[in-house]
């Protein structure tokens, strides 16, 4: 008899999945016209024609082996086809696609996950953009399902292990499921403040220019984007690190936002893992990102404040360089912790990096366990950097847990409660939840359906960026500048994506 397990939770994740599962193969040249499910348990495989059929009872009709397979499970196939094939997808899917579309990040996600899917028919990769345009095609045809998803993508037969993706669906479910329930369980969303949200659009209060500097760490000088504040600046800079494979540009509507409020901030591009290396790796100009970047990252940011401290960057400014402020998204947020002190070990990622069924296991690790031979160098805290913001960061494997109390900086962590690359649960819940590593006065605030890449400020948005109020109120609470707008006082919510302090609890 077939069994199939009741998993719900499949259905709240598919729209990350989908294209986990599904877009990693090569590109061809037709519709996919043949599924095989693989059912590893019961030592057999399912394989049928997708047809024309839309519902399990029409499948079933169109493919009388599948029929009897299912008469002799009492129904259990027509159960399958229906919870994995034919159940709508998630309202979010296409906006999910659209934000995630082209991100370095997701395609190397995609990449990672081909154990669960194969593609027969296949001639060059599938991105997703492709995924994307799938989707939106069985919207259009009217079956927003993997069904109508399947017959859009381009291929001959797709081969789907069904037990390996009830497995990692299930997973991620737990891992976004611990943020939910803390949301849930917390006080209501910080209030918005409208007249500040609105200001950034108000006024243009900042310069903006790019320059170098030699680093002795680095072959090449050290490429850097600033923004300085036009009028009423408060003497405080703020360093933001971006993610892999992406660059300044996609958090200059921080930096914009900051510089407005009197803030200086510098946006260090780190030439090893930023978009150019990726680019060049496309083409096969360059290897892929080194792990010995997880040693020149936090150097960056050394050089960059050594050389604003010697006056032989921004001279004449007057900038505390005593007291400095950090964010980091991404592996800029691993980056940004590593500068504020805590310290890098390989005992766990020695321990868990091999083990593909640990309950914590996320695609994250994927990069962390990439700096197993490295970790034992990572530790390089700048004590000047007195306020950090770690939106995102990988964090779960790379940091000892008993280091907490070497942080020179109050941490403020933010985690979206939708992120399927960097899930709350595992990287943001649980070292804050543990109180190792980071404990004694530093916060979480969960992104109610945030994902990786929507809490971005980048640089052309026509609206407030969504976290850059929380940055501000909590590099304001630390550094104690004039301006009255602190954390503890709250307005730094989002109008579009809720914000929660869930710190209390943890």
């Amino acid at each position: 008899m077939i069994t199939v397990r009741k998993h719900g939770l499949l259905t709240s994740t598919l729209v990350a999945l989908s294209g986990v599962l599904i877009a990693l193969m090569p590109l061809p040249s037709r519709a996919i016209e043949r599924l095989r499910m693989i059912l590893p348990l019961l030592e057999t495989e399912v394989s049928f024609e997708l047809g024309q059929a839309e519902t399990a009872q029409q499948l079933l009709l169109a493919n009388p082996d599948l029929a009897e397979l299912d008469r002799v499970g009492e129904g259990a196939v027509t159960r399958v086809l229906e919870q994995m094939l034919t159940a709508p997808l998630p309202d979010q899917s296409v906006g999910f696609l659209s934000e995630s579309a082209g991100q370095p990040l997701f395609e190397q996600a995609l990449l990672a996950a081909s154990e669960l899917m194969d593609v027969e028919g296949l001639s060059g990769p599938l991105t997703g953009a492709d995924l994307r345009s799938a989707l939106k095609a069985a919207y259009r045809d009217d079956q927003p399902n993997l069904l109508g998803l399947l017959r859009h993508l381009p291929g001959t037969t797709a081969s789907i292990d069904l037990q390996a993706l009830v497995f990692y669906a299930n997973r991620l479910a737990r891992h976004q499921r611990s943020a939910q329930l803390l949301i849930a369980a917390g006080r209501e969303e910080q209030s918005v403040d409208v007249a500040l949200a609105a200001e950034l659009l108000q006024r243009r209060g900042w310069r903006r220019m790019q320059t170098s500097i030699a680093a002795a760490h680095r072959s090449r000088p050290l490429e850097l984007v600033i923004l300085q504040p036009s009028a009423d600046a408060n003497g405080q800079l703020v360093v933001i690190s971006h993610g892999l494979w992406d660059e300044p540009a996609s958090f200059e509507g921080w930096a914009q936002w900051l510089a407005s409020r009197g803030y200086t901030v510098v946006l260090p591009v780190h030439q090893g893992s930023d978009l150019a290396q990726q680019q060049a790796m496309l083409m096969g100009d360059q290897p892929p990102p080194q792990a010995d970047e997880l040693r020149l990252r936090p150097l960056d940011v050394t050089a960059l404040i050594d050389a604003v401290a010697a006056g032989d960057l921004l001279p004449g400014v007057g900038l505390d360089t005593d007291a400095v402020a950090m964010v980091g998204h991404s592996w800029g947020a691993t980056t940004t912790l590593q500068v504020a002190g805590l310290r890098t070990t390989d005992e766990q990622l020695m321990a868990r990096c091999q083990d593909p069924r640990d309950p914590e296991r996320n695609l994250s690790w994927l990069l962390q366990c990439s700096w197993l031979k490295v970790a034992s160098d990572g530790s390089l805290g700048d004590p000047r950097i007195k306020v950090a913001v770690a939106v995102s960061p990988p964090l779960r494997l790379l940091f000892d847990p008993g280091s907490g109390h070497e942080l020179t900086a109050k941490v403020l962590l933010v985690s979206g409660s939708g992120d399927w690359l960097v899930p709350s649960g595992p990287e943001a819940v649980t070292p804050l939840r543990n109180g190792r590593p980071l404990a004694n006065g530093h916060r979480l605030v969960l992104a109610s359906g945030g994902g990786h890449f929507n809490l971005r400020a980048p640089s052309a948005a026509t609206t407030a960026p969504v976290l850059a109020p929380l940055i501000e109120a909590w590099i304001n609470q630390q550094l104690q500048p004039a301006s009255s707008f602190r954390f503890d006082g709250g307005g730094w919510g989002s109008d579009r994506i809720p914000l929660v302090d869930v710190t209390s609890q943890l």
